[in-house]
């Protein structure tokens, strides 16, 4: 019983001392028109359950999500318009830029086209990745990648790495993908 709990101790100090030396930290701006899901996906993404209720980000709120030795520091930025001046200042550096999007409401497809386009236009962001989500597959009405791609205009963009990916922050649908992705832009250029 002895040698299980000294194993044990030395597995523990082990991994903390791997921590100390192999933890990576990446500075991620999750950014989007209100109501597209973006608080919901960082409370998922920090274990807690979804809520439809989830009352909307005013300005901005920093969040950290571990996951084995990489931990994301997730800026949630407030997508009602008197907040999206700010987007580019949040953008700035960090590792990667995650777009969310309604996925399912047409009538914001117009509006976070210009949004994300006059984003991507700032010198300040040059090289920095993009992940574009399109939640809310979940509803009839959500359209898919390619939709996404062309209403969005992103085609426009050949030297930029730009993923996009359909999800449901609801149904968990394709959460891993996301984290994954985010995960392995943890060697990109800040």
């Amino acid at each position: 019983m002895a040698t299980i709990s000294i194993y044990s101790w030395f597995q523990s100090v082990y991994n903390y001392l791997l921590s100390l030396f192999w933890s990576t930290e990446l500075d991620v701006t999750l950014l989007g028109l209100q109501n597209a899901g973006k608080t919901s996906l960082l409370k998922v993404f920090i274990g807690e359950e979804f809520s439809p209720d989830s009352i909307p980000t005013v300005g901005f709120a920093m969040k950290r999500v571990k996951h084995g030795h990489v931990t994301l520091k997730c800026w949630d930025l407030g997508g009602q318009p008197r907040f999206r001046s700010m987007w580019e200042r949040y953008c700035r550096g960090v590792n990667c830029v995650v777009f969310v999007l309604d996925s399912a409401d047409a009538s914001t497809f117009e509006t976070a086209k210009t949004e994300l386009n006059a984003l991507l236009s700032k010198e300040a962001l040059v090289g920095i990745p993009l992940l574009v989500l399109g939640n809310k597959n979940d509803l009839p009405a959500s359209i898919g990648t390619e939709e996404i791609i062309n209403i969005l205009q992103l085609e426009q963009y050949k030297d930029r790495d730009i993923s996009v990916l359909s999800i449901s922050v609801k149904e968990g649908k394709g959460l891993p993908g996301v984290l994954s992705w985010l995960i392995s832009r943890k060697n990109s250029n800040k």
